[in-house]
């Protein structure tokens, strides 16, 4: 496919020197430059062919990186990066030394900010803005987020302290959708105001009348600006946004390029806050996509020619695992509930909330709310299961702390996607939960298998248990793991070698290293045998025992190595009076890549080689 406007964009700017007729041409090639490019690499697709119009319009009306966008969720910026210069990185999108899928200000001055979790946009912009007025520095700071973002609380308080930012435009990016389908009151007063014919028959008329009335002078227009206010609370009884300190516009056509750039161009002059309400289709220019936006919001690599069903089930994974097990249980235990934040598909909760709609919550992009909630459920006797992945839970470390560890409430935390995860690089990592689920003192378990996450997730589903977490990775089990069953023990040593001198140590997905490391030290006349912990909080009763028959105990995790389940282990085993070696290989987050998985555990010395390379140098060292 020929993209003859878009090779005229080499870098930010280009677009200014495009005829403006051209911009809806413009529009279509990144359409489809987008679905032709991550249908190959994979990556956020429904979200990106939603802003493609409205991303052009500012490109065109804004002067980068003077001006400063900044976008919540990120993922939604594809069409920014082609614009500023780009488009050739798109063959590697989130892959390893590839573009990242989210902005970033290591790849251009043009990213302002890292975006990679919700409902933060706003409060970024705020500083990045007050930051220009203390600077004296000119230009505008857009924040566009999307209607999701709304879901969670941290918008509500950026938008109250907004103060007199004339150099700030918010743009809510209405398409109806998080990731899941909008949920609550939110969406259902964005819908109102977008749809209600009283406001437009109440807002023509008015503009009929004010468009005969010479208008002079400050005073006028502001009495006039409040005219409308009124008008917006007869009908509404509410103006929330321009009470806020906003002035509200919209709601206006997102895919309406020639429009939305007028519109761009006239608010370079503002007086107060400005808050457009823009109006897009998610998933606009792919038609599986519109129909289905949730099932292409984030995708691997797929054949444009033979899409699947996507009300078919997903693929085997850890996810469809313990969702269809949950339902399950849910049929025997009817105090059992179900909650996610806005992550239905995602963590296999579609298969509770088919089989269970009254006990499935979907609360949006809140996640301190989840777990509060959950809490509040638990103290009146149910038993409520928070399926969160592992990147975003800790967003509510706090409530966990507070709302659920003080009163030791049945609250069940099955944490998704944990461990290390590719594509999305630092957002994204699972990296963090066994350190603060550990400290905090949950109960934490973490499977390696199916076999495993179903016979723990049926034990740990049941009451009277306090809290509780249980972990597992992304995708699918791998044919090793998978044929080591499931033995029902907090921690197994995996067939052990009589006279064994070295330990290793290791839980999750990561265990599948330590097996084949096992085998490549045998290779090197180095026999060595392997323990796979299931649950990793507290430390297995028994396993500091056994470890103190060895000279030397490796232990690998794909956790932050600083409060992780290594460093715990080690000082045990000192407590205990063992005084071998301890060699402990985990994550560094000071450099996390956008990779996938084995090239994650090649970068961080988790691999089998590595693992391998370490004992063969420790033993070598100890010999000398």
């Amino acid at each position: 496919m020929t993209y003859p406007l878009l090779d005229q964009i080499k870098q930010a700017g280009d677009v200014k020197r495009l005829a403006l007729r051209d911009l809806p041409a413009l529009c279509a090639e990144v359409r489809n430059f987008l679905i032709e490019s991550v249908s190959a690499t994979g990556g956020h697709l429904s979200s990106n062919l939603g802003v493609v119009e409205l991303t052009v319009a500012l490109h065109r009306a804004l002067d980068l990186p003077q001006d400063k966008i900044l976008f919540d969720v990120g993922h939604q910026c594809y069409t920014h990066k082609l614009l500023t210069g780009r488009r050739a990185g798109f063959a590697g999108l989130r892959g390893k030394d590839g573009l990242s899928g989210f902005p970033s200000p290591k790849e251009s001055p043009c990213d302002t900010f890292i975006a990679g979790h919700g409902s933060t946009a706003l409060s970024t912009a705020i500083g990045v803005a007050q930051a220009k007025k203390i600077k004296g520095e000119p230009g505008k700071v857009v924040a566009i987020i999307g209607d999701g973002a709304f879901t969670g609380g941290m918008v509500y308080e950026g938008m109250n302290n907004v103060g007199m930012l004339n150099n700030l435009i918010v743009i809510l990016n209405d398409n109806k959708m998080s990731i899941s389908k909008n949920v609550g009151e939110m969406a259902n007063y964005l819908t109102k105001l977008r749809t209600d014919p009283k406001y437009f028959h109440a807002k023509a008329h008015m503009e009929t009348v004010l468009e005969r009335i010479p208008v002079v002078g400050s005073g006028v227009v502001r009495a006039l600006q409040g005219g409308k206010q009124l008008i917006r609370r007869g009908i509404y009884h509410s103006t929330m946004f321009e009470e806020m300190g906003f002035q509200y516009i919209g709601p206006v056509d997102g895919h309406n390029v020639l429009e939305l750039t007028r519109l761009f161009v006239n608010l370079k002059e503002q007086f107060a806050p400005v808050f457009l309400h823009v109006v897009t289709q998610k998933g606009k220019g792919l038609k599986p996509a519109e129909d289905n936006p949730g099932e292409f919001h984030s995708v691997s690599a797929l054949d444009l020619d033979h899409l699947t069903n996507p009300e078919m089930s997903p693929r085997d994974s850890f996810s469809t695992c313990f969702g269809t097990t949950l339902a399950e249980l849910g049929g025997r235990e009817k105090r059992l509930c179900a909650i996610t934040a806005a992550m239905k598909y995602g963590t296999g909760l579609n298969f509770f909330k088919k089989a269970h709609p009254d006990r499935f919550f979907d609360v949006g992009m809140a996640e301190e709310h989840a777990v509060t909630f959950a809490a509040g459920l638990a103290s009146q006797g149910l038993l409520p299961v928070v399926a969160i992945y592992s990147t975003f839970f800790q967003r509510a470390y706090d409530q966990m702390i507070h709302d659920v560890w003080l009163m030791q409430l049945d609250v069940l935390f099955a944490v998704d996607r944990a461990g290390l995860v590719p594509g999305d690089g630092e957002t994204h990592q699972g990296i963090y939960d066994p350190g603060y689920f550990s400290q905090i003192g949950i109960r934490t378990y973490s499977p390696a298998n199916y076999a495993e996450l179903v016979h723990w997730l049926k034990k740990l589903a049941g009451p009277g248990q306090g809290p509780r977490a249980i972990r597992y990775p992304r995708g699918e089990e791998t044919p090793a793991l998978a044929a080591l069953g499931c033995s029902g023990q907090p921690f197994d040593c995996i067939q052990p070698h009589t006279g064994a001198r070295v330990a290793l140590v290791s839980y999750g997905a990561e265990s599948e290293e330590i097996l084949a490391a096992r085998d490549l030290l045998a290779q090197n006349g180095l026999t060595a045998d392997c323990y796979k912990l299931v649950q990793i909080c507290p430390i297995p009763e028994g396993l500091c025992e056994a470890l103190r028959a060895y000279d030397t105990v490796l232990f690998a995790e794909e956790a932050v190595r600083n409060g992780g389940i290594g460093e715990q282990l080690a000082f045990r085993l000192q407590q205990v009076g063992w005084r071998g070696r301890f060699l402990l290989h985990a994550v560094d987050n000071t450099h996390l890549l956008h990779a996938n998985v084995p090239q994650l555990r090649r970068d961080q010395k988790l691999d089998a080689a590595s693992l391998t390379q370490s004992v063969l140098q420790n033993r070598k060292a100890v010999e000398e």
